[in-house]
């Protein structure tokens, strides 16, 4: 059962103009994180229920649970959260979830670099605190990409990191519109300034782990360029934060005869329960069917990108058609997105609890 949890707004502050960062006090059950998770919340608009997630921005040793949400043109919880919600009001969230994160050790003095767009920022920052936090011997760079000055999030506290771990952080600040002291940092991210940053100002050599976060286009020019350079898949994380296929999964357009036609058996594994419905091999992703069947399968963004509708597949074949959250791994072993997928055989069996 997709759990929701009671949480209480203890601050609310401006970053930017558009953009807030709430502090949450959990009323029930135990809300601890990994650097570089998210919530998922939900709410109704007008009779209509939406679940949105945003990154937790808070590190691990602060001892508290902080999200920073940006307003997006046309949000309607975006917007409720920038322009209505106070200190005192009530949020409902799932636990924290997500796996863009690497484990700390005290011990290890390693490199890492870390890209963001935008409110992409939000998961990063989580990250950096915590690893200059718990990795006294480790160095982090980050390079922060945004159209000018003023939509730069959490600038004052990235300042106040960069003085404080003096010798340990480097910020690297890409505006697109206002121009800067040096050329090469205004601008896009792309390929050929990721490669100019590698030569003049990181040692690309030395990193153990990238981090990227941001949009897709983004995303995909700087994983190439790390790749190009040397880095291997296993050393680079992504998150996206926004997909070029909002909403539910669109199949590719197939011929009649190449079609799956008829019905699949699906068993649905959670919370230790198990659940069996017949479902149809085209029109209905995987979770569309389990909501209609009155299984509460979690989920958010419905677009293969936040990873809340993860699942194993443990018999049967589906084919998901779009994925920008899963690692190739995780892939391997059997995990799929829910909200992306399509039956394929005469019987699927799914299991949320792995």
């Amino acid at each position: 059962m997709a759990r929701f949890h009671t949480l209480t707004v203890t601050d609310v502050h401006k970053t930017i103009r558009d953009a807030v960062v709430l502090t949450l006090a959990p009323t029930d059950g135990d809300f601890d994180f990994v650097q570089g998770q998210y919530l998922t919340f939900r709410r109704d608009f007008d009779g209509e229920e939406l679940r949105r997630s945003y990154s937790i921005c808070a590190g691990k040793d602060e001892g508290i649970l902080q999200v920073g949400i940006k307003r997006v043109d046309g949000g309607a919880f975006s917007t409720w959260v920038n322009e209505t919600i106070q200190v005192g009001d009530q949020m409902e969230a799932m636990q924290p979830m997500g796996s863009f994160h690497t484990a700390t050790d005290k011990t290890d003095g390693k490199s890492y670099v870390a890209f963001a767009g935008g409110s992409g920022i939000t998961p990063v920052l989580s990250i950096l605190k915590t690893v200059l936090t718990r990795e006294p011997s480790s160095e982090f760079t980050l390079v922060y990409a945004n159209r000018g000055v003023s939509s730069i999030m959490f600038r004052e506290e990235l300042e106040d990191l960069k003085n404080l771990y003096l010798d340990r952080l480097t910020i690297i600040h890409i505006l697109e519109t206002d121009s800067q002291d040096i050329d090469l940092f205004t601008g896009r991210v792309d390929a050929d300034k990721c490669a100019l940053l590698f030569k003049h100002w990181i040692d690309i050599n030395s990193v153990d782990t990238a981090y990227i976060c941001g949009p897709e286009p983004m995303m995909q020019a700087i994983s190439t360029s790390l790749k190009d350079h040397g880095l291997e898949d296993e050393q680079i994380k992504f998150e996206l934060f926004a997909s070029g296929q909002p909403g539910r999964a669109k199949r590719k357009a197939q011929s009649v005869d190449a079609a799956h036609t008829g019905s699949t058996q699906a068993t649905i594994v959670m919370d230790g329960s198990t659940r069996s419905f017949t479902m149809p091999k085209d029109g209905v992703t995987l979770l569309e069917a389990a909501i209609e069947n009155n299984i509460d399968a979690p989920f958010s963004c419905r677009a293969g990108v936040c990873s809340t509708c993860r699942a194993k597949l443990l018999e049967g074949e589906v084919e998901m058609v779009a994925n920008h959250a899963l690692e190739d791994y995780e892939v391997e072993q059997g995990y799929i997105l829910t909200c992306q997928c399509y039956p394929m055989t005469d019987k699927i069996v799914v299991d949320y609890d792995q």
